[in-house]
């Protein structure tokens, strides 16, 4: 649901795959399990045709989750083309997007429906004229196996339990945090509370307004929001925030108000992991700790629809979790790492490669 942006309207790209034929299907229900040689066991030997949609695309985060899911889906020759379209922000648009694959006769679609319940219709309508049909991270509403086939989640409390765990290692007396989130109302802002307060006790204190405070994951307003809390608020021991780069145009604000930038539980991006190393020892209190961003979501939902077209072994899980990925106080799994010859832009902990990353982002 995040990161939102608009450039390219609709990119197509064919994949010269060869693969084999199998038993033909409608939903992808009935056709045989028959993995293919060489392939991952999700690849299944029917040839078909697959369309990756994004209701906002365009901004570093999409076209990095663009791209793993175009890498995601040449790992099986039997995906013979594989074709992309950009909703641009509009929900109208995006409802086109699928209407129109639809009748261009795709056997899979992979959704990433930013609009939510409102593209469930058009979601629906797809699946029920045969497609394979896999929203993912956004809910719809709807159920499998009778509005879509399946959906594939992200389990954005599961991160914020990791969030809490480390803040307890760090304040294990408790203290403020401070909690940034995306549009008002998201349901992954509001996940991530739930996340974090079955760890946390009352001795943690949330000194923003209820349930989060409301950035949109615009680094502009990150800052006028963060410069408002430190005027009210002479201790912030944490800041929690579900997308870490939106913060680094912002945090030089503690400096200037003369405090130390505080502890930082986060996402990852490359432009925070070198702000902390540029800015780490001049601020004693600023401990950083990430999760992966999430750009590879994308990969378990290419994963279900092409299982589900070509007649390969599904996933064993319908949910994507986001692995813890830097620590700067035990460096487990990893230290805080920076690319400072790449663009601040990249995600380091996505399972695609930096240079192909920069690739992709200078080429926008």
């Amino acid at each position: 649901m995040k990161r939102r942006s608009s450039i390219t309207a609709l990119a197509v790209a064919g994949l010269a795959l060869a693969g084999c034929s199998s038993k033909s299907s409608s939903n992808g229900s009935d056709v045989a399990a028959t993995h293919l040689a060489g392939a991952p066991d999700w690849c299944g030997t029917k040839k078909v045709t697959l369309a990756q949609l994004d209701g906002f695309g365009g901004n570093s985060w999409r076209l990095v989750t663009t791209a793993s899911g175009e890498d995601e889906v040449r790992k099986c020759p039997s995906v013979t083309s594989y074709q992309y379209a950009n909703g641009n922000g509009d929900t109208q648009k995006s409802i086109s997007d699928i209407q129109a694959f639809t009748a261009k006769g795709v056997d899979a679609m992979v959704v990433f429906a930013d609009a939510g319940q409102a593209m469930l219709p058009a979601i629906r309508s797809a699946y029920k004229a045969g497609l394979v049909v896999v929203p993912y991270r956004v809910e719809v509403g709807g159920a499998a196996g009778t509005d879509y086939t399946q959906f594939v989640g992200a389990s954005f409390v599961n991160d914020c339990v990791s969030w809490g765990k480390w803040i307890k290692t760090i304040l294990p007396g408790g203290g403020n945090l401070l909690f940034l989130s995306g549009p008002k109302g998201n349901s992954q802002g509001n996940d991530e509370l739930k996340g974090m307060k079955t760890v946390l006790d009352g001795s943690y204190k949330f000194i923003n307004e209820a349930p989060f405070d409301v950035t949109n994951w615009d680094p502009a307003l990150t800052q006028t929001v963060l410069t408002a809390e430190i005027a009210k608020n002479p201790k912030i021991d944490v800041i929690v925030s579900d997308f870490g780069p939106s913060l680094v145009g912002a945090l030089p604000v503690f400096q200037n108000s003369g405090r130390s930038i505080p502890a930082l539980a986060t996402s990852d991006g490359n432009a925070l992991g070198c702000f902390w190393k540029e800015n780490h020892a001049a601020n004693p209190d600023f401990k950083l700790f990430t999760v992966a961003t999430g750009n590879d979501n994308v990969r378990l939902a290419v994963d279900w629809a092409v299982a589900k077209a070509t007649g390969g072994k599904p996933p064993s899980s319908t949910t994507f979790q986001a692995p813890s990925f830097e620590d700067s106080v035990t460096g487990t799994p990893h230290p805080v790492e920076c690319e400072a010859s790449l663009p601040g832009d990249i995600y380091l902990s996505a399972q695609l490669a930096k240079d192909v990353q920069a690739k992709v982002i200078n080429n926008k």
